[in-house]
């Protein structure tokens, strides 16, 4: 056999040409080359397809999809053949869910996938809640505990303990600054958005545990300005700082509506919604609420270049001059002109001033935000989108009658709980790590492969959809499974780096709607990233007292341990036999070079879809 060598960033991996089909269908998941992220399976071929298989002498097989046997099927029965109730843990929500979940596996005669190995579970938890993977020693303490309710502690443990409050403040900051503000939020040229000023509002807000219904009124009703340190800052402003000026506050308008209440009402500013009962009226009725609210800039002295900006709200006129009455007028499609006042989407009215003495108008609408329904139910359907990879509707911000949910019953009910309990989102994040859905395989099985989202099929759940780890989640990954960030700085500090690396991934358009992409899902330039990019080179880097040195130097570790470490380290499971066997065949070519082995085994390890992939 002739295999050939591929130098990358400075090292080699070993690969072969007769693998091609193995070395493509490792690539499928970053580069879409196939057409499902992990075509054969969830792990066909193992971290090793893309490139060792040649010291094996042969490409290892691919793991085959695992149908559910009937020893699977009979645990799930009970003596009378019916399902065994699944564990909730005592608690009835979680209870709750479970119930609504199965039922409909049970109209649409599935069989829900065999539950994840511990291992995946404890990855999958971290992931979700902290946003990054599980370190070496935080695996072993979840893998070695006999507790019975091992999974409620780690999930308490995990929103609760002081240890982990400031990850998941960070991780939560992360999530919630692109959804306000975008990945590119704050970065563009003269922006009046302070991205740190945005950024320290919601670290402060979720570390301190603040009620998602207080955090939205802050978000809607703030005033002061964008800056940390600046006279009267109030990092809430920055979520309307570039909404309110430009077009009417049209964008601020359909942002707000769309994030805090689910609902797109955006294209009914120049019409009426073509597929439910929002009219073009009801969206300048909203917008009303908005009309008193300016955003200030103040320059550099000397110069144009915007320093900061200040959110106030100004007593509004009117369009037609009396602010005892305030109105605002739009234009019908056939061209008449009509009025409007500040009703909100319930029909709630508020006095027609505009003066702010009077009535300020954006106080009066995040308290209507707060208090409606639809609150509930849109925070309800992002977090569980959020933690099983599909929410009750798609798009999850369209909650509109035109697009009902999967599960409405269980929709209403979890939006009833919240509310009940607060809004307490870490109560809510509980209810949905703790239940059966969230806690089973990846693996499709015959009986439940109809459920595939991708087919345009409506997720039901029988299974854990995979998906891949957002760029914040890898960059944060990679520092815990190299302990890099054990030697990290300041917070600043640290947020400046890892912005800097991800700015590589966005793209901003040019839109009215301030609309973004990222190139980062299943893109060449994340395949290169991986590849030879300065974060990988620095993870698998043999430079004295290096993640790996440290590793291939330990004297007290044998060699099956170093190749263990890897695998507990990027993958949470230890290696199989054929991988254990490839990886040793590997030190042998490496002719003894420990560090050069495991530099090639722990490339392989974080280019596979094993690592990339949340599963």
């Amino acid at each position: 056999m002739r295999w050939g060598n591929i130098l990358i960033g400075g090292k080699l991996a070993i690969a072969v040409a007769l693998a091609g089909p193995s070395f493509l269908t490792g690539l499928a998941g970053v580069v879409g080359v196939t057409g499902g992220p992990l075509t054969g399976g969830p792990f066909a071929g193992g971290p090793f397809a893309i490139g060792v298989a040649a010291a094996a002498e042969k490409a290892p097989a691919k793991t085959a999809v695992r149908s559910e046997t009937a020893a699977d099927s009979a645990a799930r029965v009970g003596k009378k053949g019916e399902p065994v109730a699944p564990k909730d843990f005592g608690i009835p929500q979680v209870r709750y869910i479970n119930e609504q979940i199965s039922q409909v596996w049970r109209e649409n005669s599935l069989s829900p996938a065999p539950p994840a190995s511990e291992g995946e579970w404890c990855r999958r938890a971290f992931l979700d809640v902290i946003g990054r993977i599980p370190s070496v020693t935080e695996l072993k303490s979840f893998l070695d505990s006999k507790d019975a309710d091992k999974k409620a502690k780690l999930v308490n443990k995990l929103l609760f303990d002081e240890g982990y409050t400031e990850e998941y403040a960070r991780n939560w900051t992360t999530v919630w600054t692109n959804i306000l503000i975008g990945r590119n939020g704050g970065n563009e040229e003269n922006s009046l958005i302070s991205r740190a000023g945005m950024q320290k509002y919601l670290r402060d807000s979720f570390a301190r545990s603040k009620p998602y219904d207080v955090m939205v009124k802050e978000l809607v009703t703030a005033t002061g300005s964008t800056s940390p340190g600046g006279e009267s800052f109030n990092g809430a402003v920055n979520f309307l700082i570039m909404k309110v000026n430009e077009e009417k506050a049209t964008l601020a308008t359909a942002e707000i509506s769309k994030v805090f209440l689910g609902l797109q009402v955006q294209c009914t500013q120049c019409h009426d919604h073509p597929f439910n009962d929002w009219k073009q009226q009801k969206f300048w009725e909203f917008n009303a609420f908005l009309r008193q609210t300016r955003a200030l800039r103040q320059f550099v002295p000397g110069t144009r270049d915007v320093q900061s900006a200040t959110l106030v709200d100004e007593d509004f006129a009117g369009e037609g001059g009396d602010a005892n009455e305030a109105e605002l007028y739009y234009e019908l499609r056939n061209g008449l002109t009509k009025v409007a006042y500040p009703v909100f989407i319930d029909g709630s009215e508020i006095a027609r001033s505009g003066y702010v003495s009077e009535v300020n108008r954006r106080q009066k609408l995040g308290e209507l935000v707060t208090g409606s329904e639809f609150l509930e139910k849109a925070i309800v359907n992002r977090m569980w989108c959020h933690f099983l990879g599909y929410g009750f509707t798609k798009p999850i911000d369209d909650l509109g009658p035109q697009n009902p949910p999967t599960h409405p019953d269980l929709l209403e009910y979890l939006g009833k709980e919240v509310r009940k309990n607060s809004f307490n989102m870490k109560e809510l994040i509980r209810w949905i790590t703790l239940s059966e859905a969230y806690g089973l395989s990846s693996r499709i099985s015959s009986s439940n492969t109809i459920d595939d989202p991708l087919l345009g099929e409506t997720p039901k759940f029988s299974h854990f959809y995979l998906r891949q780890m957002r760029a914040e989640e890898l960059y944060e990954s990679l520092l815990v499974a190299t302990e890099a960030h054990k030697t990290r700085g300041s917070y600043e500090e640290q947020e400046k780096s890892k912005g800097d690396w991800l700015r590589q991934f966005v793209i901003a358009f040019g839109n009215d709607e301030g609309a973004e992409a990222t190139t980062f899902n299943g893109t060449i330039p994340q395949a290169l990233m991986m590849f030879n990019g300065d974060l990988i080179k620095k993870a698998t880097s043999a430079e004295k007292g290096s993640f790996l040195t440290e590793i291939a130097t330990n004297k007290a570790m044998k060699p099956a341990d170093k190749i263990n470490h890897l695998f507990m380290a990027g993958l949470a499971r230890t290696p199989n036999k054929n991988e254990l066997d490839i990886a040793n065949k590997l030190l042998l070519a490496r002719k003894g070079d420990t560090v050069a082995a495991l530099q090639d085994v722990w490339w392989a390890v974080l280019n596979s879809n094993e690592f990339i992939f949340n599963h």
